[in-house]
């Protein structure tokens, strides 16, 4: 996380905040960002993700404010999309979820790892999966609790677009980008962790 880093991040936040579509619902979009923000910047000195996660982390945002800004339901290039396509909905909440498994996937896999909570690789490979898919549970829980307790701002936050199966797909995303992240980015992210351990040992 350097200054290039920061750079982007409140740039765009600051994009994101400026005349949204509807505040209350940029506040709900956009606070996991910000909370990731202050998690890292609080971290930063006891536990040092890779820079493959920091950038990761830092797309994840980027969607967040994207979808904040405009509302996931509204985002202009997918409203075009679906045109041009002739798609039922605009499906940018569908980027956002699978977004929601693919990079929380190697967070987890990062802590597991070096934490050395699991040793076997297949057994990690699981619980990455099995963590993937509980935050996803757990959002999709988030979404229902601010629909019960705001109704103005319950559709656009849900974004379901009349789709009565938008729950399920939305955690089925999250699991196909859990595990795609895993299939494709393993490799990579391990040379991160033994750079970033090397990094350590040269440090100290």
């Amino acid at each position: 996380m350097n200054k290039t880093w920061l750079g982007i991040f409140f740039s765009a936040l600051i994009w994101s905040g400026t005349y949204p579509k509807d505040y209350l619902i940029w506040i709900l979009e956009t606070a996991p960002a910000i909370i990731a923000f202050i998690v890292l910047i609080t971290t930063r000195q006891t536990f040092r993700l890779t820079d493959l996660a920091y950038s990761l982390i830092l797309v994840h945002s980027l969607i967040l404010m994207v979808g904040g800004h405009y509302t996931y339901a509204d985002v202009p290039l997918f409203d075009w999309l679906k045109d041009e396509f002739h798609f039922e909905r605009n499906n940018y909440d569908k980027v956002g979820h699978f977004a929601q498994g693919f990079i929380p996937a190697i967070i987890a896999r990062e802590i597991l790892i070096r934490k050395q909570v699991v040793v076997n690789s297949r057994w990690l490979h699981f619980f990455v999966v099995c963590i993937c898919l509980a935050i996803s549970a757990f959002y999709e829980l988030i979404e229902w609790w601010v629909a019960l307790l705001s109704r103005e701002a319950a559709e656009a936050f849900l974004g379901t677009q009349g789709y009565i199966w938008d729950t399920q797909s939305d955690m089925a995303y999250a699991l196909l980008g859990a595990m795609l992240a895993l299939a494709m980015l393993s490799r990579l992210h391990d040379r991160h962790l033994s750079k970033l351990a090397a990094g350590s040992v040269n440090a100290s």
